[in-house]
């Protein structure tokens, strides 16, 4: 709740404690066992954030975070709390807040697609669970890419590429090493996998943006992008590495800001032992260095699992703010836990941080934030604030009506297939029969079906009126009108190819290869 100018997170009999908004950029942790109220948590620090004018990103695992588009209701633990601590007199009150909802499959939400030149080959190797050996030859694969202005939009340039370095491997192996047969062919059959999982969707164009995550409202409130992962959850590693592409891109991208007086966005990993199991040392060394250095592009990270102990330690100790949910002590490794969690709090006198870690209610919770000279507070036991929108989720009518007023709708709705490698290949083997003959079997059969499609496009374009090149740069770039000064209606083709050439002029700009520069993770910058 955002109150005083402070972001209000919990309360007890004695005290409020409150996250000041010029230090909330340095990271905080939200954990706890399973039913204890983590997600009341998180919605209730998106509000705040969002009252604040901060934009917010999160991921909704379960379907209810979505409630935050909806007024709330009060209820019965709802207005208990109100009332014990003269929440009303603080400016509480039920709204909900602006929203934006995004989906990597595009069923309750907008279409998130990236390009698998912007993911690169490192984070797609976490994907696809690659070897050090298969990981090398998918390297040189996007190196050769780079080098030939072969641009890797989806997963069928992908497999062309692959098959176009295998064909000539004997060229590119004096330059790059050797090229293994069988692990080219199994990062193939990996992509099978990927595409049965919803690839197809995910890698593509328009690709997002992530400036357009970055908004306010008309009445200043940061605007909450809420990525729905109820199905995505099924698949954990494009989960994970598509929140490290966000965390890697924001980090890549954004300006220096310095110490500000709020963060300029926030980011809320849900499910972080997602994003740490299984993780090679070295990688991990390079999200410690993207979490330590971030914050002074604006962005605040607020990790979520129900552990600290889920958290890499050299994580860990740069996040900040803490707030700790119950957990069970039930078994030895369950007190383990405990410990570890009791042992990141600075003590409080008044209790025994770890006996009250294992007996909390559900809605309470030890609360630990940076005060004025940035040094940790004295862990407190509150009760989290309630949240103001709605708790559970909302109807699909609801959210189909979001969906459908967005002023991103228009820009990513609709999937965009323009000239990439896979084309680009396509036409040298057209221009030469002689190199069919080497491609598998597997990719004849899309040849074929390319060139069937190709030829039913042109024979409807021939039914077509015609119009030229000129009519189609004039509407793009200027606007052009017939000469009675009537503006021409445009027809479906005409705005096909108007979205092709402005998508063709936005590629050219994001992902030029000559001369490219990779960043941290082989991401393109």
């Amino acid at each position: 709740m955002y109150a005083e100018d402070k972001i209000l997170i919990g309360c007890n009999e004695t005290e409020k404690v409150f996250l000041l908004p010029k230090l909330a950029n340095r990271h905080g942790l939200i954990a706890g066992a399973t039913g204890t109220g983590k997600t009341v948590t998180l919605k209730v620090l998106a509000e705040s954030f969002s009252d604040l004018g901060v934009p917010v990103f999160l991921a909704d695992m379960k379907g209810d975070i979505s409630g935050l588009a909806k007024i709330g209701s009060p209820n019965e633990i709802i207005s208990k709390n109100v009332e014990a601590f003269s929440l009303n007199d603080m400016g509480f009150n039920f709204h909900e807040y602006p929203v934006e909802f995004w989906d990597l499959f595009g069923d309750k939400g907008l279409p998130v697609r990236i390009t698998l030149s912007e993911m690169g080959p490192q984070l797609l190797s976490k994907i696809l669970n690659l070897s050090e050996a298969q990981s090398g030859v998918l390297n040189i694969v996007f190196r050769v890419a780079d080098e030939e202005s072969l641009l890797i939009i989806d997963i069928k340039d992908l497999k062309s590429m692959i098959n176009h370095v295998v064909e000539n491997k004997d060229k590119y192996e004096g330059e790059y090493g050797a090229i293994a047969v069988k692990s080219a062919n199994t990062i193939l059959r990996s992509l099978i996998t990927l595409e049965d999982q919803g690839g197809n969707a995910f890698f593509g164009q328009p690709a997002l943006e992530l400036n357009d995550f970055i908004q306010l409202d008309d009445n200043g409130k940061g605007v909450i992008n809420i990525l729905d992962a109820q199905k995505l959850s099924l698949s954990p590693e494009l989960y994970s590495t598509f929140l490290l592409w966000m965390l890697t891109n924001l980090y890549q991208t954004l300006p220096e800001v310095g110490d500000m007086d709020k963060p300029k966005f926030v980011f809320f990993f849900d499910e972080a032992h997602l994003l740490f199991d299984d993780m090679s040392p070295e990688f991990a060394k390079k999200i410690e260095q993207v979490v330590r250095l971030i914050r002074s592009k604006g962005v605040g990270l607020y990790f979520i699992s129900q552990s600290p102990a889920d958290i890499p330690d050299d994580i860990l100790a740069q996040l900040g703010n803490r707030v700790q949910h119950a957990l069970h002590a039930y078994t030895p490794k369950d007190q383990k836990a405990v410990k570890v969690a009791a042992e990141t709090f600075r003590p409080n006198p008044n209790f025994d941080t770890a006996e009250v870690i294992s007996n909390l209610g559900i809605g309470e919770a030890l609360v630990s934030v940076l005060d004025e000279t940035g040094a940790p507070s004295v862990v407190e036991k509150v009760n989290i604030v309630p949240p103001q929108s709605y708790i559970g989720a909302i109807d699909d009518n609801l959210r189909s009506q979001l969906i459908d007023i967005s002023e991103f709708k228009s820009k990513y709705w609709e999937a965009i297939d323009g000239e990439s490698a896979y084309e680009l290949l396509l036409n040298k083997i057209d221009s030469n029969p002689n190199v069919e003959s080497e491609v598998p079997q597997v990719d004849k059969q899309i040849i074929e079906e390319v060139k069937v499609q190709n030829k039913e496009q042109s024979e409807a374009q021939n039914n077509q009126p015609a119009f030229g090149l000129g009519d189609i740069l004039g509407t793009v770039l200027g606007g052009q009108q017939p000469a009675n000064g009537k503006k021409a209606k445009k027809s479906p083709q005409q705005k096909m190819v108007e979205k092709a050439a402005t998508q063709a002029m936005n590629t050219a700009a994001r992902e030029v290869t000559k001369g490219i520069m990779r960043g941290i993770f082989g991401q393109m910058k």
